[in-house]
């Protein structure tokens, strides 16, 4: 198994990709790694779009940019993780929304798909400005569809694991 703190100390939002081509198998390891991730009342609220497709991929780079990260211009691929509607069972759905979970869910599958990426070497960037409804026009999505989470996904130009700027143990955790 292996060291999951070397893993999450290697992670890390990646600005600069090389033109490599990704690997279909390493973006399937990538959504499967999402799958596993942990589901409150084991919803699973998502599905997920890989965009590989290299005229999709650039026709969405610039959808990504409106706060000027150009850097997406040489993403290899993006992964669209959806938000879907979770199933409850009806004793726990009497007591919160369908979705109570959701976004939670969402975060820990983005995560497992950004883990599994620089496990495999690849690099990653979690999107957060996006125009949700012209990417889904490009990708064939529904206009409602709700976003969980954009990532753009490459090799890395840089191999170097630059220093986390992260509040400490002591600024941020209590033990009682």
């Amino acid at each position: 198994m292996e060291d999951f703190m070397g893993l999450a100390r290697a992670r890390q939002s990646c600005r600069d990709f090389t033109e490599s081509p990704v690997e279909h198998e390493k973006l399937a390891c990538c959504v499967e790694a999402a799958l596993l991730a942990p589901s409150g009342c084991n919803s699973q609220p998502w599905s997920f779009v890989v965009v590989e497709d290299q005229e999709k991929v650039k026709a969405i780079a610039p959808l990504t940019q409106a706060l000027g990260n150009v850097f997406t211009s040489k993403a290899q691929a993006f992964i669209i993780v959806l938000e879907e509607h979770a199933v409850l069972n009806p004793k726990i759905r009497a007591i919160v929304d369908s979705q109570y979970f959701a976004k939670g869910d969402l975060g820990a599958a983005v995560l497992s798909i950004c883990l599994e990426a620089t496990s495999l070497g690849l690099g990653t960037c979690i999107i957060g400005i996006y125009d949700r409804a012209k990417i889904c026009e490009l990708t064939g999505l529904p206009k409602e569809t709700r976003f969980g989470g954009l990532i753009a996904v490459g090799y890395p130009a840089n191999d170097s694991i630059r220093t986390k700027a992260r509040k400490t143990l002591e600024e941020t955790t209590r033990f009682i």
